[in-house]
């Protein structure tokens, strides 16, 4: 019999999926290029290509790849831990924030407890929850494309879990201040973990969003999440990492896929934090093409939320976003839709944004 024949059998009955999977969304990439003359902005990627200081860590680990990489990254973490003031037990790791996220869920939710995020933010979040089989408590935006931190605290009830909070917010650009999240964290329980998600911290302006190392010092149910995929520019490679309390971070290392970060990605992480002031450099000439292409936009009508992200969010829906779309895709420019509230587009080089800025104009109100 073959497998089309079995798969058509009237009486073949398949293994059935969990009913969280079967129903899960799921999660949608940023378009990839597939063109010599593509812009590639879908994705939040860094446009740099790799600090020559993690290139040459990951040659070097190349002739290493017959081996298994060290599950517990040591090395990492005692230089995340010297990096931010902190020690190596209370670093945890894994395949980028989002793996280091679903670390954090599957350790603390079991099925039915809550976890608290705003919407729209970053997509993963209703998928790595129901996948956990916890129930998602998802709350809008306040009118500044913010948190609305009020409601978020209201909502906390005694199955609540986690929150998690992202700031700068993916994909609106908006930080939320450090007074902000104590006076929340002030009214939330000392026994719900509160995740500061700060994929983009290292692009936001000083000041724009909170001391999260301070907070945490204060507040032991505070988690910091943060990635290397962004700012320092290994997407591909996976790796980021979380600072909790002890007990929390030793959770989170058992809940770990084993050996989920490669030696390369270690080893890269490790040569990009010791290349900090070249990724300061770049970050620098980021948020200097983001403000240039924000004032652009503004003194032509465009209504901008400040961003502190490497990217611009522009709130369209209808018939707006449809034609902003068809506009870029026409154009050999990939961007981030969101169905029913708009587009992201990540900032690169000058050319490319340059590329954007006139598709904007021609659709300014």
């Amino acid at each position: 019999m073959t497998s089309d024949q079995l798969l058509t059998a009237p009486d073949t009955v398949l293994p059935a999926l969990r009913g969280a999977v079967a129903g899960l969304p799921s999660y949608v990439p940023g378009r990839r290029s597939a063109g010599m003359d593509i812009a590639a902005l879908a994705s939040n990627e860094s446009h740099y290509e790799p600090l020559p200081a993690a290139a040459a860590a990951v040659a070097e680990a190349a002739s290493t790849m017959n081996r298994y990489p060290d599950s517990a990254a040591v090395e990492l973490r005692e230089r995340l831990a010297r990096h931010l003031g902190v020690t190596a037990g209370e670093v945890a790791v894994g395949p980028g924030s989002v793996g280091v996220l679903q670390q954090i869920i599957t350790g603390l939710c079991d099925a039915g407890d809550e976890v608290i995020f705003a919407w729209r933010s970053f997509e993963a979040y209703p998928i790595l929850v129901e996948l956990a089989g916890a129930r998602r408590v998802h709350i809008p935006l306040d009118e500044a494309e913010g948190h609305d931190l009020d409601a978020m605290a209201a909502a906390v009830t005694d199955r609540t879990k986690v929150i998690l909070l992202c700031t700068p917010n993916n994909p609106t650009g908006v930080p939320i201040s450090h007074e902000r999240i104590e006076v929340f964290l002030q009214a939330v329980p000392s026994s719900v973990l509160v995740v500061i998600d700060e994929a983009y911290v290292e692009y936001a302006e000083a000041g724009s969003g909170p001391d999260s190392l301070a907070l945490y010092r204060r507040y032991p149910n505070v988690c910091i999440l943060r990635t290397f995929s962004k700012a320092y520019g290994l997407a591909g490679l996976r790796v980021g990492y979380a600072v909790a309390a002890p007990t929390i971070a030793e959770g989170l290392r058992r809940t770990a896929l084993p050996f989920a970060v490669s030696a390369l990605a270690q080893m890269a992480a490790v040569a990009s934090l010791d290349a900090g002031e070249e990724m300061e450099a770049r970050v620098a000439a980021v948020r200097q093409e983001r403000a240039r292409m924000a004032a652009h936009l503004e003194a032509r009508g465009w209504k901008l939320k400040p961003s502190q992200g490497n990217f611009l969010w522009i709130r369209a829906d209808g018939s707006l976003r449809a034609s902003l779309v068809d506009a870029f895709d026409a154009s050999g420019i990939l961007v981030r839709a969101y169905q029913g509230d708009g587009v992201r587009i990540t900032v690169a080089d000058s050319a490319s944004n340059n590329r954007v800025l006139r598709i904007l104009e021609a659709h300014a109100a």
